[in-house]
């Protein structure tokens, strides 16, 4: 549904007869190294905010292409992108949903919440994109503008009248959604995450209030009053939610049965109980508030909130859970950082005496973050198995070394090294009987491996159920 070639584009795979090709600067790599295929593909004038050599300049010319300076490349490939589709965005309501942490789970909780009042409703998500049933691939949690703006002048095709995007902080700083307007905000919580790219935890803060000033004017904001950092923020221009303080929406957990989620929400003195047979914990009952947050604003009840949940599929990679041959449960998780770690494990910790945990963490990435995770699964599990994690072009041994110093000595007995990830599954599950739980962590829906520079077809489900 979303076109191959793009009017303008940053990425020579959408480049046809007549696009505009925004040479980006990125972080490990120049696009002027792509304008050459560009022009052979037919591109017609190349967007630059940085000098080009005489060579280059030759090779337009030759190729009756012209050239566009510009002051920045990535803010104008936003404005160009939008300015293409006629500013298709326009033509929609978009709620934003941002956060460390459970923006897959509302962003998915709210869209079936929305398509279930029966409102034409797009995704844009780290799991999925989706324009009613239509479902495509993502490659980022939140898209590059020429893609976005394809996106939106397809939902604006369709029929769409909402569309519910996760909003990475990174895609701030880069650009991405400049000229947006958002017709809701949601900030699910804050932690620590991508410090390998913003310079400490208040820059990175920072940059995620910044998605507050991208609201229409009267739009609302919704915010965790449960996070510490979240709870900072001015309370004059924001509706709160919480599942332990008193707030405009308000959640608390019922007793349920292992793996599912019961519970009660109170809004504007009235309660409503809600089930979930595919959800658990504390902390997806603070991601229920915060769909049901979005759903309020885009003006469905509380009632559709509770028949949507009643019959919510779940969401692949998240809590997603098998019965093995052997008789143990295994689930797949994203679970990839230490707030996710505190949470998945206090929710898990009492549905089994005989907890595997397989896991790693990702290569080039905040390396910090590595120990505490070490210790956090160190206090739960009574088998860790240490593996991969996208190494990328990080040396693995130094990955695994850095989980482990923040596990402790009497531990190690019960500790585990595999570096291949298939072969670290395939134990796990070999490890299992019934009432063992076995957690895999890190992945969860991902259908590859990061290994070097090369990007492998892996998957932790395609293991673990092979037989």
């Amino acid at each position: 549904m979303i076109p191959a070639i793009y009017p303008v584009t940053a990425h020579t795979d959408h480049v046809g007869p007549g696009t505009w090709f925004v040479v980006v600067r990125g972080l490990d790599h120049n696009g002027c190294a792509h304008i050459a295929a560009a022009l052979q593909k037919g591109a017609r004038k190349i967007v630059v905010d940085q000098d080009i050599s005489q060579s280059l300049r030759i090779q337009i010319m030759q190729k009756g292409a012209s050239i566009l300076r510009v002051s920045d490349c990535r803010k104008a490939l936003a404005q160009l992108s939008a300015a293409a589709t006629d500013h298709a965005h326009q033509k929609l309501k978009i709620i934003g949903i941002t956060g460390t942490k459970g923006k897959t789970t509302s962003a998915h909780l709210l869209f079936h919440m929305l398509r279930s009042a029966g409102i034409r409703t797009g995704l844009l998500s780290t799991v999925s994109n989706a324009i009613g049933d239509a479902q495509f691939a993502p490659s980022l949690t939140t898209p590059q503008p020429d893609y976005l703006h394809q996106f939106f002048n397809q939902a604006v095709a369709q029929g769409v009248e909402w569309v519910v995007m996760e909003v990475a902080a990174q895609a701030i700083s880069l650009h991405r959604i400049d000229g947006l307007l958002f017709d809701a905000v949601i900030m699910t919580n804050f932690d620590r995450e991508h410090l390998e790219f913003y310079d400490s935890m208040d820059a990175y803060f920072t940059e995620k209030k910044k998605l507050l000033a991208h609201r229409r004017p009267g739009a609302p904001a919704w915010i965790n009053k449960d996070d510490q950092w979240l709870s900072k923020i001015a309370s004059d221009f924001t509706n709160w939610f919480s599942c332990r303080q008193p707030s405009q929406l308000s959640g608390a957990m019922m007793p349920s049965s292992d793996f599912s989620l019961s519970a009660r929400i109170a809004f504007q003195s009235h309660e409503y109980a809600v089930e979930c047979s595919t959800l658990s914990g504390e902390y997806n009952l603070s991601n229920v508030l915060a769909a049901a947050a979005g759903g309020i604003s885009a003006g469905i009840s509380m009632q559709k909130v509770q028949e949507s949940l009643a019959n919510f599929p779940g969401i692949a990679g998240r809590q997603e859970r098998y019965t093995l041959a052997n008789g143990a449960t295994a689930l797949i998780d994203y679970a990839h950082n230490p707030l996710s770690y505190r949470e998945f494990f206090k929710t898990i910790s009492h549905q089994s005496d005989h907890l595997i945990v397989v896991f790693g963490a990702g290569g080039e990435r905040d390396p910090d973050r590595r120990p505490e995770m070490g210790a956090i699964v160190a206090q739960y599990a009574d088998t860790i198995i240490i593996t991969d994690d996208n190494p990328r072009r990080e040396d693995p041994r130094k990955i695994m070394q850095d989980i482990m110093r923040g596990i402790p000595e009497d531990v190690h007995d019960r500790v585990h090294y595999e570096a291949d990830r298939k072969k670290a599954i395939e134990t796990a599950r070999s490890m299992g009987h019934a009432g063992s739980l076995i957690a895999v962590l890190g992945k969860g829906p991902d259908e590859y491996q990061i290994i070097g520079d090369q990007k492998m077809p892996f998957s932790d489900r395609g293991v673990l159920l092979h037989k």
